[in-house]
């Protein structure tokens, strides 16, 4: 049975809600009168955090996978105190508000994750989950338990419709995720009305074929001590997550209850009135929260902030007796790097062998993987293709399959893509580590609603993509990316980086690792490529720079990866026929931007055509070339040589465009591809 005070929290939440979202115009009022109950029993009984420290290593984890309900998550926060006004709930959807239409982990104190999309937070639960896992077996040690938090998520139907959330929880059940606890809001109601016109399958069933512990609420509105009961249940299961189905009514209390018109859509002013005089509030008062509410509410706050300073005092002792595994986990919460780090990074000369630069980069993770034990990641079922394994590498798997352990840092993700990029937004988020994972460039397609997530959050996650062009050869255009490239390279706050060599896939890793507030695409061949004369990790960090400088150059050469020893040759060949020509390699078009108006414009000056280069679509290349060779439909099948010359990719055509683009702009002006400002 519940108290009073339990129910009067609860249906604080329930009119809050519906004032949020009416005060608003916009949003879901329905999923969080709906979930009340059960966030209060996780709130009030089991989730320990410290909303004046949010980033307490140690907290449970709360992730609020359904977007519908991110009112609920913004009253929360509310009532534990974390820097979240009345005025703030108030501004909710409103323009650089602290609480926009859906949460943002970098906006708003508290918030774990950004989960807007369907399925994406339950993905990144399962990520949190795989974090902890790792801790736990890689630090804890008798009589010190630094890293015991559990994840807790809440979701909705149309999270477990999305094929992100299938992937991911099969992932959990293999992994035997025993920290991960999920409550599914089954309120039977999505956008196009009763879910019996789309979604009829037996959840709890799937999930059990997941290696999932499985429960059923019936009563999720009213049943208080069941859903408790289910937690408690769940949290002895330590050999699997738990799914926790329980029943609710969406919008309790509304006119509409139970129906699609309390799911996106503010409630009428009417409605709001008599569900208040339902719940026993004043019809009059608005973002009304009684004062023993707020009693209750400090009471969990002050828990947390005590679980803090006894885990504290356990981590100074931890580090009294460990040293060098407490200044290990002191530095990586800190978001710092091991010193000298970066000399790891290996340095190639023109005089060594070509190579792909995917094998440059397993050469690059078997340097550094020792000396970043946060670097954590894996294959999406391509390892032996992606490259992404190294030598001394431990999988991660649960101790119990015999194959690993958690104190692994090689993560066989299977094949899917998606859920493996949206748990590592997750592992990111739990803070301490640096995920990363790989599949063949043109499936990146499959993750792309994570690698979206990723850039928005501002998240450090590595993606590395291999089989990155036409160069692929023989698999055909299934599985030779064009327009890739291209769109990845239009999100905003991200790094994509398509390494010519040795020395730029190095730079690509270190300006990866280093920037703590993008995301990186890593795009790699297969094709093995020359060490070329003029390259360097310091360039690198530039984006863009000047491979081969000549004076009284007629034309100026760019591009990126695997045609850059192409264009070498095609200037050289060029030279000899008494064309001056520049060559510049342009790896990360973003890291580039971020160079000044200066040097930009020394590294294409002003008066010179520029032809670019690249064996993908030329979409977004006008911004640096006045003329283009690339890809203008789907690749073939067959060996990379053939396909290279069947599509322009030779050094006979990169000189006979170079001859063209000439003549042409011996008559017409050469515009300046560089902006400079007023």
């Amino acid at each position: 049975m519940s108290s009073s005070l339990d129910q009067l929290s609860i249906n604080t939440i329930r009119t809050l809600a519906a004032d949020v979202v009416r005060k608003a115009n916009s949003g879901h009022p329905g999923a969080p009168m709906g979930c009340a109950p059960m966030a209060h029993v996780l709130f009030s009984k089991f989730i320990t955090s410290n909303p004046e420290n949010p980033k307490w290593p140690n907290r449970d984890r709360f992730v609020l996978s359904n977007g519908h309900g991110c009112a609920l998550q913004y009253i929360l926060l509310h009532l534990l105190g974390c820097n979240l006004t009345l005025d703030d709930l108030k501004a909710f959807r409103q323009t650089d508000s602290k609480t926009p239409g859906h949460p943002e982990s970098h906006m708003t104190d508290g918030i774990e994750v950004t989960t807007g999309p369907l399925g994406q937070g339950f993905a990144n639960a399962v990520g949190m989950a795989m974090a902890q896992a790792h801790f736990s077996a890689t630090f804890n040690k008798p009589g010190f338990d630094l890293f015991t938090n559990h994840t807790y998520a809440i979701c909705g139907d149309g999270c477990l419709q999305e094929g992100v959330a299938s992937e991911a929880a099969s992932l959990a059940g293999h992994l035997q995720l025993g920290n991960l606890i999920v409550l599914y809001d089954d309120n039977h109601v999505s956008i196009d009305g009763d879910t019996e016109v789309s979604f009829t399958e037996d959840v709890c069933k799937r999930f059990e074929a997941y290696g999932w512990h499985t429960q059923v609420v019936s009563d999720g509105d009213h049943d208080l001590a069941s859903i408790t009961d289910a937690v408690e249940n769940a949290r002895k299961v330590t050999d699997k997550p738990s799914l926790i189905k329980i029943k609710t009514i969406i919008g309790i209390g509304s006119k509409n209850q139970g129906t699609e018109k309390v799911h996106g859509a503010p409630l009428a002013p009417d409605d709001i009135v008599q569900i208040k005089k339902l719940y026993g509030f004043d019809p009059e008062k608005f973002f009304y929260v009684p004062s023993e509410v707020y009693d209750y509410y400090g009471q969990f706050r002050l828990k947390g902030k005590k679980a803090e300073a006894q885990w504290n005092t356990l981590l100074e002792n931890y580090c009294t007796e460990f040293p060098e595994q407490g200044g290990e986990i002191k530095r990586r919460f800190a978001n710092k790097l091991p010193e000298g780090w970066e000399q790891h990074l290996p340095r190639y000369t023109p005089s060594d062998p070509a190579v792909a630069t995917r094998k440059l980069s397993e050469n690059v993770l078997n340097k550094i993987a020792d000396v970043l034990p946060e670097l954590f990641g894996g294959s999406a079922d391509l390892t032996g293709s992606n490259l992404t394994r190294w030598k001394s590498a431990v999988d991660f798997q649960p101790d119990s399959n015999g194959l690993g352990k958690y104190s692994g840092r090689y993560v066989r993700y299977g094949v899917r893509e998606h859920g493996m990029a949206g748990a590592m937004n997750g592992i990111t988020s739990y803070g301490g580590m640096i995920p990363f994972g790989g599949t063949f460039l043109n499936f990146i397609s499959y993750a792309l609603g994570s690698v979206r997530l990723s850039a928005l959050s501002s998240f450090r996650v590595l993606y590395i993509m291999t089989h990155d062009s036409i160069g692929l050869g023989e698999d055909g255009p299934t599985h030779q990316p064009i327009e890739t490239v291209a769109g990845l390279r239009a999100l905003p706050n991200i790094l994509v980086f398509r390494p010519a060599d040795g020395n730029e896939v190095s730079g690509a890793y270190l300006a990866a690792i280093n920037n703590i507030t993008r995301p990186s695409v890593l795009c790699l061949s297969r094709q093995n490529l020359p060490q070329l004369e003029g390259s360097s990790i310091e360039n690198t960090l530039k984006g863009g720079y000047v491979l081969r400088e000549c004076t009284d150059a007629r034309i100026t050469l760019t591009g990126t990866g695997s045609e850059m020893g192409i264009v070498v040759e095609a200037a050289k060949k060029l030279e000899s026929e008494g064309i001056k020509t520049r060559v510049v390699s342009l790896p990360s078009f973003e890291l580039f931007e971020d160079q000044s108006v200066e040097y930009k414009s020394s590294v294409f000056p002003d008066g010179i055509p520029i032809l670019s280069v690249e064996a993908l679509a030329t979409f977004g290349w006008s911004k640096y070339a006045h003329a283009n060779i690339g890809m203008t439909t789907f690749g073939s099948s067959g060996p990379y040589q053939q396909l290279y010359k069947k599509y322009g990719f030779t050094v006979e055509n990169i000189t006979d465009k170079v001859k063209k683009t000439i003549e042409f702009y011996q008559t017409n002006p050469v515009p300046s591809v560089i902006y400079k400002p007023f």
